[in-house]
């Protein structure tokens, strides 16, 4: 059995679409822990924090994170904020390998801003936003095992970056 994929980032950074694209490569599951957080309320995540708080949110996705880390050979796909909560890491770490997508706030400005669905837009300045809590993560973000730089366009640098990484990191398969 082989340690879980983790891909852990700022929203916007390309995390789902990497996700995807590794699943098919390595013909493993991919798990979303925010789409398994919006099949369990039945809402979106936008709905849960407006109408049950970002407490609740975070709670839930605790539990998930949780019980997706006890399984193996998955990519797991976090949600932005998951480095918020101490335990979610550890967790994370027990049976994965945790990859940071790093993109610029800018970058991910860029790919987000027409986005409807993201309530950090909605304000009078979503960069400045963007910028304050992409700082404050930072240094979560950081204690990941690997940083990979998720800046251009293409999905393809950060899929070949991740796949060398586990070459160098896990034993060959038998």
């Amino acid at each position: 059995m082989e340690k879980n994929i983790v891909l852990i980032g700022f929203m916007g950074s390309g995390k789902s679409m990497v996700a995807l694209e590794l699943g098919k490569r390595l013909k493993r599951d991919v798990i979303a822990t925010d789409a398994l957080a919006e099949a369990k309320e039945g809402q979106s995540i936008h709905d849960i924090f407006k109408s049950k708080g970002e407490a609740y949110f975070r709670n839930l996705e605790s539990e998930i994170i949780k019980e997706v880390s006890l399984r193996r050979d998955i990519i797991i796909d976090c949600g932005g904020g998951v480095v918020l909560r101490k335990e979610n890491l550890p967790h994370l770490k027990t049976n994965g390998i945790v990859f940071y997508l790093q993109a610029t706030p800018e970058v991910i400005y860029q790919r987000i801003k027409n986005e409807k669905h993201r309530p950090l837009l909605k304000g009078p300045d979503p960069l400045g936003c963007i910028k304050e809590l992409y700082n404050q993560r930072l240094p979560l973000y950081n204690q990941a095992d690997f940083t990979i730089d998720a800046n251009d366009a293409s999905i393809e640098g950060p899929v070949v970056e991740i796949m060398r990484h586990l070459d160098e990191f896990l034993p060959p398969k038998r």
